[in-house]
């Protein structure tokens, strides 16, 4: 039992409790297992139906394999294989539960249940924010001032009084539009609580529930180098219990769960493919969240909270998503909430019959047990979802035809979407108070408050259950964990497992190392050669000390690029600690591990060449002793950098405090400033400087027991070279009257104060450094957890800051209730978009990439045309090349071979084309610091031609965004994700960009309407209409089109696994040019009231689970279709050649549509906008140069005239000209920003050229 009470401080009594259920729920649900499941639906209505389906149950289960071995060693080709086609994951999960039940040394399965009453959730707002400037930041110092005197600010209510119960073994679907509060009450079930406030008793479920009540955000969040397989091998590890059925080893445990997770979310095929990210080439879209998910279920959580989890999936993939959670809940009795912004229908359906016939066994599904529905932070709804539609029908609502029911409850939050009955229109509520009104008063609500009740009875917090709950979980933790860890691995299993990922990551991707090794012996080869082969005289005196010096600042300060990559890898090691995989300090201790190879190599090489090259001592001793004593001192200021960047919880706070570090070692390590000329009140830096006890060390140890023959005599010179060598004496430091030698010891004492002694001293003095520094490491590792967003809230420039107003966003704080989207107002018109009439088409397209030294086609002879006023939907199954069809069509790919005719008017497309066309990328890549009218007025300048007239392209971004429904925010602060524009206005900004460019020939869209709810679906679609309807071509590919959505695209391109077509040709109204196509070839027939666009995915095998035995590429190419096809290509082809040449200017063909110079303005001055609008930048630069010159100006005060006074003055203007090496660290990331957003989707958009980049460094010199 989970023993966690969460109450509102406002409210005793107020509680919410998670318990175990030692019962079996009641399971609405009934499956059988089939290997051949058929696509008929029937219904059961009668109790005989149900009767007989049970016999059949018990008939099959009596021939269900429960040894280990036909698990975890299947034979070939059965349905226990996740590499067999025949695989059932359904038949394989509980295969797996039943041999964990029979075998005695597996503990109890744990079983959660969640019930909460009166539930209230807040955080506090300080009012309308504004963007931060270089000019205004000081007013924030004033509000921070506010907040340590107490002044929180205004209290904002983010949940008000919710109830619900859910048992062990039921689903949950949370619906709500953005920013209603489902990710929130996600959150607050989990235990993640951090920024709102709840109880203090909540933090139970962080600390000690940690990983078995998990929360699943909607972003993909993984290390791109790993493989597919690598990343889930991962997560089945760190979630194994210690003690497997049949007494397997973990190996064979972790490759078959991990193989069967990946099977039954159909991923299995990239077992050996990179994940990728935004930048980083790897799986789709859709692969990649699939990823996330797989991920999170092979931590085996009872209680699991998915927020939009089906994001970027196609329908038949969420529909498996929800089959795959259902099975979990259902057999494993774990409990499930889920929160989905656009729900396929028969995600949500209360029953489907698979037709029973031949040995295929029947399944009666309801995937979902309870509904519960949000508006604006308030419960207006939660019960079984048979029931939810009845509930508002009676309360005078009516859901129109074809509408799903998860969108027709979604649309009670939607004045614009809602259809009050006639005869209700006095009667329905409106507001969400008068939702909330209704449903307190209502039976289903009364009814639920006794279900609490009886809950509460059965599980008493403290009772029986939580300890049953401990043990269980218990028995699953390693030896030695503790008892109350959240984590089951030990921590030593722990670091091991972490240190196999690490491996793996270096073996990905092992540029970064080998670029710093190449580096560092160029570093060496020049230092060297500047010191080649000193003379062991008093002349190398000086040239010694410098070159251990230099040497030992490069060793020292190599780690400093450490501070980046473990700023890249944070989100990460944060989500898993979440999910109980591994402590935060496992991952650190692995990571230094994992870096000593490639330290040890480094040492080595850069120091046989810096040592020897100079020709410091040749003794086998003093190598060693320097070549140790220089890696001690990379591992000490290793652990110094990686503490600094794990007590920042953001880049801009690491920099600044890494830039002055390092000024104070490298002035103080003794070299630059003797210790006798150290000012009293700096001394102590000299005293916590770890290199300045390396330096000492290695000093005597180059100096100590050796005389050098003194290079330069007083007096000497013309007319005293006859002088006997008692009348003179050596001009160096530390020599004796009467002696041509010097005594190193001599010199180093007199020179530095530095003695033999000393030597062996420093070096446990160095280990005592690196010993504190790495505890210090690993603690704030653990404890010191990144920057939190604020939240989507919408930033303005304080001058454009809007007044307060009603916000209904209760997450985001955003804009109020929106009324009817503009791209849906029949009144709308848009006379400003370009028509045109040219045609793109293309034939036989193939694009071929070689993986492996194996070539491997992606896209396999795809023909068709998109037309001006048409709306062509792209589809098929995740990785079938939609996309990568895309890249091709764009001229954006940037490796393989692509080979067939992709023209325009018959013509080959021109050196314009890529800026005449429009690119909607899936990911959502802008400047964080531009408002959303600078975003689009950037795109307008550089994309639209300078025969188009300044005024007018300002205009026309107006018309851009009243299309776009933005007027009301378009001078908010872009932001980054999470933090300022939330997903569907992101969504908007990159249409609205490519809108502002006038693509003259079409535009591309790659997944619009990914992550959005079904309204802004619409409201997306609609604008797409109204687009082709004002004569513009799109091409767009779609995931979870609705049936109502799907009916809005005039044509289809079908793609199936390895880019082949499947269809390309006419939708017809209700689909039915396309279901009559794949009916008469073979297809089973569409059942009425069936989303075309779901059921044409399942017949064509591009389901998870699916299969054909038709082969609908060939029969595609077989069609009269397919022959219609070739014939309007080549007629598109002759119509070029008898068409007569118009006269076009030369510019119109141009790769850019500006000149350089108009180019570089606009970046500059957007580039110059960026840095005003970063106040921590440009005041951390500030601060490094003040601090830094104050602090070399203190630090060399009054120099006096002599010659260490001389030399004190030469360090003085180094330590000056070091500065810059720290400004340039402060660049390189905000550089990388730029260059990424460039790469991605600038140059591709030839918006503008490399050159204009130089803007770059004419904004660092103005600042």
């Amino acid at each position: 039992m989970l023993d966690t009470d969460i109450r509102n401080t406002d409210a005793p009594a107020d509680e919410m409790t998670l318990r175990q259920s030692r019962d079996s729920t009641d399971h609405r649900a009934i499956f059988l297992e089939s290997p051949d499941e058929s696509s008929d639906y029937t219904e059961f209505r009668t109790a005989e139906d149900i009767r007989s389906l049970a016999r059949e149950m018990s008939r099959h289960s009596t021939f269900l394999p429960h040894e280990p071995a036909s698990l975890f060693h299947p034979e070939s080709g059965s349905d226990l294989d996740p590499n067999s086609p025949s695989f059932s994951p359904r038949k394989w999960v509980k295969t797996l539960l039943r041999v964990e039940d029979l075998d005695p040394n597996v503990g109890p399965r744990r079983k959660v249940g969640v019930a909460f009453k009166n539930l209230n959730v807040h955080g506090y707002a300080e009012g309308a924010d504004y963007q931060k400037t270089v000019a205004n930041v000081a007013l924030s110092i004033l509000q921070a001032g506010r907040r340590v005197l107490g002044q929180a600010g205004e209290r904002v209510s983010i949940l008000r009084d919710f109830e619900g119960v859910v048992e062990a073994g039921e689903m949950v679907v949370v619906l709500g539009p953005p920013g209603s509060g489902c990710t929130t009450l996600l959150k607050t079930i989990a235990g993640e609580t951090e920024g709102i406030t709840v109880d203090e008793q909540a933090k139970a479920m962080h600390h000690q529930y940690r990983g078995e009540a998990i929360y699943t955000a909607e972003n993909d969040i993984h290390f791109p180098m790993l493989t597919v397989g690598e990343t889930l091998s991962f997560a089945a590890r760190a979630r194994a219990p210690s003690k497997l059925p049949g007494g397997i080893s973990s190996s064979v445990y972790t490759q078959n769960i991990r193989d069967a997770t990946m099977a039954m979310y159909g991923i299995l095929h990239t077992v050996n493919t990179r994940v990728g990210n935004d930048f980083i080439r790897g799986v789709s879209g859709g692969e990649r969240k699939r990823v996330s998910i797989a991920e999170a279920t092979l931590g085996r959580s009872p209680l699991q909270c998915w927020d939009n989890s089906t994001r970027g999936l196609d329908s038949a993939n969420a529909i498996e998503f929800c089959k795959t959670l259902k099975q979990s809940t259902e057999l494993a009795e774990s409990t499930a909430m889920v929160a989905i912004y656009q729900a396929p229908q028969k995600a949500y359906d209360v029953r489907s019959l698979y037709h029973f016939s031949r040995g295929a066994k029947l399944t009666l599904i309801q995937l979902f047990d309870k509904v519960t529905v949000l508006y604006e932070g308030r419960q207006i709804y939660f019960g079984r979802v048979d029931e939810a539609k009845q509930y508002f029908q009676d309360l005078g609502f009516e859901c129109p035809d074809r509408q799903t029911t998860p969108d027709f409850l979604t649309s009670m939050t939607s004045p614009a979407e809602r259809i009050i009955r006639p005869g209700y229109e006095n009667l329905a509520p409106r507001t969400a108070d008068e939702f909330a009104r209704r449903w307190k008063a209502s039976q289903a609500r009364m009814e639920l408050l006794e279900d609490i009740e009886n809950f509460n009875q059965r599980y008493p917090i403290g009772g029986e259950d939580s300890a049953k709950f401990s043990e269980s979980f218990r028995a699953q933790q390693s030896r030695g964990q503790r008892s109350h860890s959240p984590y089951v691995l030990s921590y030593s299993q722990q670091v091991r497992l972490c240190l196999w990922r690490g491996y793996r990551r270096l073996l990905g991707d092992p540029s970064l190392s080998l670029t710093q090794l190449v580096s560092n012996i160029s570093l060496a080869l020049c230092l060297g050669s500047v010191f080649y082969n000193m003379k062991a005289d008093t002349n190398s005196f000086y040239g010694r000390g410098g070159v251990i010096f230099f040497a030992l600042l490069l060793n020292a300060f190599g780690s400093a690029l450490e501070i980046l990559t473990l700023y890249e890898q944070r989100p990460i090691v944060e989500k898993h600690a979440r999910y109980a995989y591994y402590h935060p300090s496992a991952e650190a201790i692995s990571s230094m591990l994992m870096d000593l190879p490639y330290k040890v190599v480094n040492s080595i090489l850069f120091n046989l060449i810096i040592y020897f090259l100079p020709n410091l001592r040749r003794e086998p001793g003093s190598f060693f002793f320097f070549l140790f004593v220089s890696f001690v001192s990379t591992l000490a200021m290793s652990s110094i950098f990686r503490l600094i960047a794990s007590l920042s919880r953001t880049l801009p706070q690491a920099m600044v405090p890494t830039a002055v570090l390092i000024y104070g070692l490298v002035m103080y390590t003794g070299f630059s400033i003797p210790i006798s000329y150290m000012r009293g009140w700096s001394r102590w830096i000299n005293y916590v400087n770890p290199i300045a006890y390396s330096f000492e060390a290695l000093m005597v140890n180059e100096f100590h027991g050796r005389n050098f023959s003194c290079a330069a005599f007083v007096p000497s010179g013309p007319g005293y070279s006859g002088l006997a060598p008692d009348q003179q004496v050596c001009s160096a430091i530390g020599s004796v009257p009467m002696s041509q030698t010097v005594n190193g010891d001599a010199y180093t004492v007199s020179s530095f104060q530095y003695q033999n002694g000393h030597k062996w001293r420093n070096v446990g003095i160095m280990f005592g450094f690196l010993v504190g520094l790495t505890i210090l490491y690993l603690v704030a590792a653990e404890l010191v957890s990144e920057k939190k967003g604020k939240g989507e809230v919408l930033l303005f420039l304080r001058s454009k800051v809007p007044t307060r107003s009603n916000g209904r966003d209760v997450e985001g704080a955003g804009a109020a209730e929106k009324p009817l989207p503009a791209a849906v107002r029949p009144s709308d018109a848009s006379p400003s978009i370009e028509k045109h009439q040219d045609v793109f088409h293309w034939e036989d397209v193939c694009y071929n990439i070689k993986i492996k030294n194996e070539e491997r086609r992606i896209l396999d002879h795809v023909d068709g045309w998109v037309k001006p006023g048409t709306l062509t939907a792209l589809m098929g199954a995740s990785g079938a090349g939609k996309t990568t069809l895309l890249d091709v069509l764009a001229t954006r790919v940037t490796m393989g071979v692509v080979t067939g005719d992709m023209l325009v008017n018959g013509q080959p497309r021109d050196a314009s084309f890529q800026r005449k066309t429009g690119y909607v990328q899936q990911q959502d890549i802008h400047l964080a610091s531009s408002t959303i009218r600078e975003a689009l007025e950037f795109s307008a300048l550089l994309r639209q031609g300078e025969h188009v007239p300044h005024a007018e392209k300002l205009a026309y971004v107006d018309e851009v965004l009243k299309l776009l429904d933005m007027e009301e925010y378009a001078d908010a602060i872009i932001g980054v994700p999470g933090e300022g524009l939330n997903i569907e206005q992101r969504k908007r900004l990159t249409i609205g960009i490519e809108l502002a460019a006038r693509p003259q020939l079409l535009l591309f869209l790659d997944e619009p309407t990914s992550g959005l709810d079904s309204q802004t679906s619409w409201a997306i679609c609609d604008l797409m209409q109204k687009l082709t309807n004002n004569g513009q071509a799109i091409l767009c590919t779609i995931h979870q089109p609705s049936a109502m959505l799907f009916q809005r695209f005039d044509r289809l391109l079908l793609l199936a696994k390895g880019g082949r077509t499947v269809y390309f040709g006419e939708v017809g109204k209700g689909a039915s040019t396309l279901i009559e196509y794949l009916e008469r070839n073979g297809a089973s027939p569409c059942p009425p009231g069936e989303n075309p666009a779901e059921w044409m995915l399942h017949v064509i095998g591009a389901a998870p689970g699916a299969h054909t035995t038709v082969d609908w590429p060939n029969v595609w190419r077989s069609s009269t279709e397919y022959l219609h096809v070739k014939q309007e290509l080549q007629n598109l082809k002759d119509l070029a050649a008898v068409s007569i040449p118009t006269q076009v200017d030369d510019s119109q063909h141009s790769e850019y549509a500006v000149s350089f110079w108009a180019q570089y303005w606009q970046v500059q001055k957007r580039v110059a906008q960026q840095y005003w609008r970063s106040p921590v930048y440009i005041y951390s630069k500030l601060s490094l140069v003040v601090l830094s010159g104050l602090f070399v100006g203190f630090s060399f005060y009054m120099a006096e005239n002599t010659i260490q006074g001389l030399q004190n003055q030469m360090y003085s203007v180094l330590m000056s000209m070091l500065l810059f090496i720290q400004l340039s660290e402060q660049i390189a990331p905000v550089f990388v920003m730029h260059r990424s957003i460039f790469e991605s989707r600038e140059r591709p958009s030839k918006m503008y050229g490399w050159k204009g980049k130089s803007h770059f460094d004419a904004n660092e010199l103005s600042f």
